[in-house]
């Protein structure tokens, strides 16, 4: 699959803007071996840098370069622009009703959210599945800088307000800190570790932003603020999004760090491209080439935004370095696209070269350094776990290391051991074949009690019963399935950029996982992981919407069919939602109502 070089519905290859097939070979042959500097960008006059390498044989015919503008009054930069970024992308900002209906939708989408995530979000008052240990580490993690041990079945006591139980002891705990610094953070903002909505404030605040970002993501995405909207809704209203917004888990904020990477990524496509744009516009109106090597771009932010973003993901669970890799790998492909639609001859050198090689060293070293300062309270504490454990057993491990780093390293050796070798039965453990459609889902918490027992009415005429499930929206992750099945066959007969970057979350965060299932391995894993690739779902999805808007553009009567189907789609998804929202954040309903939603054997 590989990127289009203009607009995201254009197929085959475009000539180059302002360039008519004989005038841009006459002008290649006349012209010198590599443009002149024109604006003190390094690299872009090969007589001053060296001999370029030789060419590989086989290599392709370069793609000629772009001319000043011949008549239709356009620069060679505005042509360029319309090239990298699609002509859709170019109007988009340019339409002032278009950006007040985004916005205002971003606004009312995000409410939505909201409302979904904080209503009675203290319910119940109970720790949920694995809050039992997070938010109990975030606890002593905030107070003492370390996880402390707790004495045997503290839960109780920490529920109704005893919260000092604590033991003065480390405790070994397998996953970095960051997550665990976030759920503090929201328990202090929020009132305090007696209060269960406290317990869950980050996670909702998270959930919350993640839909905002989805929006402003799938609107640079699709050039088009209403399938910006329509993510965004799909997202507020997917029952894994909600349950993980209104629980205390690491991988709600795995799931937002890995989504603000991309989002980062995002951004530095459309500015490289534009700096791409200008800097190419320069030599070729000097009178300049590109027919061999082009400028480089200098130092690129955004880049290094994502690899803060991707080192807080692997702070918060080493998953994240899924995601380092894949998303490593698909800027870098988007770089050789840009490069050789913009007429640069030696395109995947120059791009290897100059783009790739600063790619790596942005983003990695950067991810690395964030991962390490996450430590920061471990290395500050000498009762950490294992913290000691360099001075107590000199010669051992990696010697050449401090101290410090050599007691870290053995520590995380021993979480990989606990990783790779968790091997349990347990009644919710799912295979990852399953995770699309939601199979079989993990149940955070159940309780039934019968009338007149607990908060269950006297009169109720059934048994009453509370749930927090973690299911996605049924109907959503079906449709989210097919899609994946669509986007990979759109996107490799479209040659569009847009499927890989769709497709890229969920390759990260769901395929990784098939190697730790059977036959290959019998570690637990559960379905609750697909949390940190929902908006990638919800993204897929969108996509053949999208393509299907713009095939019908100027085609009145598709173009409404198409509407109406994506419209009768949305409210069908919104129902569905509505009817499992109950069970979802452990409202009270009656037995038989929970009997009926649960249809599925393989949902209870």
């Amino acid at each position: 699959m590989t990127a289009p070089d203009a607009d995201a519905t254009t197929t085959g290859d475009p000539a180059p803007a302002g360039t008519s097939p004989s005038r841009a070979r006459h002008r290649a042959a006349d012209a010198p071996d590599g443009p002149p500097e024109t604006d003190g960008a390094p690299g872009l006059a090969p007589q001053e840098q060296g001999p370029p390498p030789p060419a590989f044989p086989g290599s392709p015919t370069p793609a000629l370069p772009p001319t000043p503008p011949d008549g239709d009054g356009r620069t060679t930069q505005a042509k360029l622009l319309e090239r990298l970024l699609g002509a859709r992308r170019m109007r988009l900002d340019l339409r002032r009703r278009d950006r007040f209906w985004g916005w205002l939708g971003t606004v009312v989408v995000t409410l939505l959210a909201a409302a979904a995530r904080l209503w009675q979000l203290g319910q119940p008052h109970k720790l949920v599945f694995d809050e039992t240990y997070y938010v109990k580490d975030a606890f002593t993690l905030g107070r003492l800088g370390f996880e402390a041990q707790w004495p045997d079945e503290p839960n109780p006591a920490f529920e109704a307000g005893d919260v000092l139980t604590y033991l003065d002891k480390a405790a070994y705990v397998v996953h970095p800190p960051i997550g665990k610094w976030m759920i503090w953070l929201g328990m202090e903002a929020g009132g305090g570790a007696t209060s269960s909505f406290a317990w869950r404030l980050s996670s909702a605040i998270i959930g919350i932003l993640a839909v905002f970002l989805l929006v402003r993501i799938a609107r640079r995405l699709f050039a088009s603020s209403t399938m910006g909207i329509v993510a965004g809704l799909l997202l507020a209203v997917d029952g894994e999004a909600i349950v993980h917004s209104r629980t205390a888990l690491l991988d709600q904020f795995l799931m937002f760090w890995v989504l603000v990477a991309f989002g980062c990524l995002v951004m530095d496509r459309e500015q490289a491209r534009r700096r791409l744009a200008g800097r190419v516009a320069e030599i070729l109106d000097a009178g300049g080439t590109v027919a061999r090597y082009g400028p480089r771009l200098g130092f690129r932010w955004w880049r290094l935004a994502a690899g803060v973003s991707l080192g807080l993901a692997c702070g918060t669970k080493w998953s994240g370095l899924w995601f380092v890799a894949v998303f490593g790998i698909l800027t870098v492909l988007w770089d050789l696209a840009a490069r050789r639609a913009a007429g640069v001859g030696r395109w995947w050198e120059d791009s290897l070269v100059v783009d790739a090689v600063p790619a790596f060293l942005t983003i990695v070293p950067t991810a690395v350094v964030v991962y390490l300062a996450s430590w920061w309270s471990w290395f500050a504490n000498q009762g950490a776990y294992l913290r000691q454990w360099a001075a107590d057993h000199p010669g051992e491990g990696v010697t050449w290391l401090p101290d410090p780093l050599r007691s870290l390293v053995h520590y995380h050796q021993q979480m990989w051991e606990f990783h790779t070798g968790l091997s349990s039965d347990h009644p919710y453990a799912s295979h990852p074949l399953g995770w699309i459609v939601q199979w079989r889902p993990t149940s955070f918490f159940w309780e039934k009690e019968a009338p007149g027992q607990g908060t269950c009415p006297a009169d109720a005429a059934d048994a009453c019963a509370r749930a927090v499930t973690s299911l996605g929206n049924p109907l959503l992750w079906l449709l989210g399935a097919l899609a994946i099945v669509a986007t990979i066959w759109l996107g490799v007969r479209l040659r569009d950029w847009r499927a890989l970057a769709v497709l890229s979350g969920t390759a990260a965060g769901w395929l990784p996982w098939f190697a730790y299932a059977p036959p290959f391995s019998d570690r637990t894993i559960f379905t609750f992981y697909t949390i940190v690739f929902t908006p990638f779902v919800v993204l897929t999805l969108v996509y053949p919407m999208v393509v299907a808007l713009e095939r019908t553009e100027g085609r009145r009567r598709e173009r409404g069919l198409v509407v109406a189907t994506i419209v009768a789609v949305l409210v069908v998804i919104l129902a569905v939602s509505a009817i499992f929202y109950p069970l979802w954040t452990g409202m009270q309903v009656p037995y038989s109502y929970w009997q009926n939603v649960m249809r599925l054997e393989s949902w209870i």
